[in-house]
This record gives structure tokens, sequence and C-alpha cells, in this order.
């Protein structure tokens, strides 16, 4: 009975080993992300690696928080590694074009997501949130909830990555036309909660009669909530966030934020591993132009209960 058990054992641990490379058989993905702590990112690397083991690769991923150093060591390791492709969210604007050019250099084609690279004809793709577009649909949401006139604040995002000017530059196109708002703060807060919220303290010093607050992403905005309501004045301030978090659409649904504008990381990151698959298989992307935008989604109180699962919105 013991032979015979230790014969299934050794059969099936064969098949499985047998398995295993044939699942693998494609390569490896490697998947780099900012920061898995905030659940944006935490959901572009999950669906990103899914998408990848699906379709028969190993997938890893890793973060490097910001830091141009940890990336360009991150990449390294994908070019030890030998993996097929790259797929990254870059750390800054500028400083993350020495690592994808080594990365190209090593014969690695690097797809680029949500955050861009200030160089084209690097990266296979860029694709990323239409920021503009985005900012636009939520500054007008913004009016409408806070009205025409009056005081109100922007919190405004890590300086190192374009999405912060943009959707600034976007909120500002909208703003500017209502001379009767008047922006009496507008403080970094690094897309952190935790800024968001210390920075958010230090305005109703200085500005007690804010009606609005205008944020940038959603953790930024949900530290303003949480300092206006230790203040007692959030009846009286509206905020609006960005991105579609979990986190947001509770906010919304507990009347506490207004809106947010969703981006549609899921559906760019699962695209990432697709056109990165064409391209290891084809030697092309599959779609003709690098730079690639997806348009964003507003979620009010009003289409909250087609929010179904993480940045997905059911209906648009």
């Amino acid at each position: 009975m013991f032979n015979m058990t230790k014969r299934l054992l050794i059969a099936s641990t064969a098949s499985l080993t047998l398995m295993a490379s044939s699942a693998w058989a494609d390569g490896l993905m490697s998947i780099i992300v900012n920061n898995p702590s905030n659940p944006y990112w935490f959901t572009e690397g999950q669906v990103a690696k899914k998408t990848a083991e699906d379709m028969g690769y190993e997938a890893n991923v890793s973060a490097h928080k910001g830091d141009t150093n940890t990336e360009s060591k991150l990449i390294d390791t994908a070019i030890t590694n030998k993996a097929k492709a790259i797929i990254l969210d870059p750390a800054n604007a500028d400083g993350s074009i020495g690592a994808v050019r080594k990365a190209v250099a090593a014969g690695i084609p690097v797809i680029i997501i949500n955050a861009e690279i200030n160089q084209s004809g690097l990266a296979k793709a860029q694709l990323v949130s239409n920021n503009a577009q985005g900012a636009a649909l939520g500054a007008m949401q913004w009016i409408e909830s806070v009205g025409d006139s009056g005081n109100y604040v922007e919190l405004f995002g890590a300086p190192s990555d374009n999405n912060a000017q943009t959707r600034s530059n976007g909120f500002k196109t909208v703003l500017s036309q209502y001379p009767d708002l008047i922006k009496v703060a507008s403080e970094v807060a690094n897309w952190d909660r935790t800024q968001g919220y210390t920075k958010m303290q230090s305005i109703l010093q200085a500005n007690p009669n804010i009606k609005g607050v205008i944020s940038g992403n959603d953790d930024m905005a949900l530290g303003a909530i949480a300092a206006l309501k230790e203040a007692g004045k959030l009846s009286q301030v509206k905020v609006g966030g960005f991105d579609g978090s979990p986190d947001a659409a509770n906010a919304i649904l507990n009347g506490e934020m207004e809106y947010t504008v969703l981006q549609p990381v899921a559906t760019f990151a699962a695209e990432a591993i697709r056109q990165a698959d064409n391209f290891i298989k084809n030697g092309n992307t599959g779609v003709d132009s690098e730079k690639q935008l997806f348009d964003c989604y507003l979620i009010t109180s009003e289409n909250i209960k087609y929010y179904t699962s993480a940045f997905t919105l059911s209906q648009h």
C-alpha cells in the first residue's frame, strides 16, 4: 500500500511539474507599480498579474514607491530574470527614462501605464487615463455641488507625476470661468491620505470659511474629509475626488464626498498585458499610437449603484 501511494505521489508530482512548466511556457511578465498600499495601484498590479497569468505567463508584481533608485533596481532584476516584457507605472516623468532605456537596450519591451514618461519612442505603448477630460468632468460636477462663488482650496498630487499638473490644469480651465470663486490655498499632498489630512488641518486654521475642496486624487480628498469632520465643518464644505477608489465610493454613499472621477485602471492594466503579449508574439502592440488615452467616468450618488467592483462602473 505504501509503495502504491509513493508511486502515485511521484506520478502526481511529475504531472504538476509538467503542468507548471506548460503553464509558464510563455515566460515572465514583470509588473512594476508605485505603491500597492494605495488601492488604485494595488488594483493596477493585481489586474495586470491575473491577466498575464490567464494568458499563460508567469507574472510578478513589485513596487518602487516613487523612488527612482528602487525602480532602477527592479528593472535590473527584470533584466536578470529575462522578462519577456515589463509593465511599468513610472516613478518620475523624467527620472524613469533611464530605467526604461536600460530595459529597451536589453531587448525587453516596456509598456508604460497610468503615468507618462517625458520621452516618446522608448516604450512600446503608454496607456493612461484621459486626465484632462476627467478633470474637466470633475470640475463641472464640483461647480454643481459648491456653486459659482466662495472660497475654496485645491489639493495637488506629486509634482513628479505629470498627472498632477494635467488634472490641476483641467480644474483651472473650468473654475477660472467663475470669477467669484476664490482659490485661497493650493497645497501639495503627494497623493497621500495622511498628507491630505495634515494639509487640510493647516488650511482650516488660516481659512476657516471655505466652501469646497477639489482634490487631485481620492486619498488626499479622504484625508481632507477626516480633518473637516474633526473640525466639525464637513457639512458646510463640499469635497470632490479623483480615482474612483472603493473608499471614495463608500464616502459618496455616506454623503461625505460629492463625487469621484473614476480612472479605468482595471481596463488599461489588462489592455497593457494584451499589448505586451501581442508585441512578444508579433513584434507590434496591435495599436497604431504609442500614447493611448482612456476616458474617465464621473461617479456620484446618482450612479453609485453601478459601482460593482474596485475601479469598475458597470454602466456609464
